[in-house]
């Protein structure tokens, strides 16, 4: 079973995107692009919340 880690190689800020992008098997800047537009149009506080949230919550990889 496939599990959410963070990134080390996809890393701009804490690898939660680029943990994103190797789980769905999706380039991560596509990601952070989408995030950016939902972020912005859902008024940039509940996107930058759930980031922080997800960054105490996702964890780091064991296997890196």
């Amino acid at each position: 079973m496939k599990k959410l880690y963070k990134s080390k190689e996809n890393k701009v800020f804490s690898g939660i995107i680029g943990g994103l992008g190797e789980y769905f098997n999706v380039d991560p800047v596509i990601l952070r692009l989408l995030w950016i537009v939902i972020v912005i149009s859902t008024g940039i506080f509940p996107g930058i919340l759930a980031y922080i949230i997800a960054i105490w919550v996702v964890p780091k990889n064991p296997k890196e």
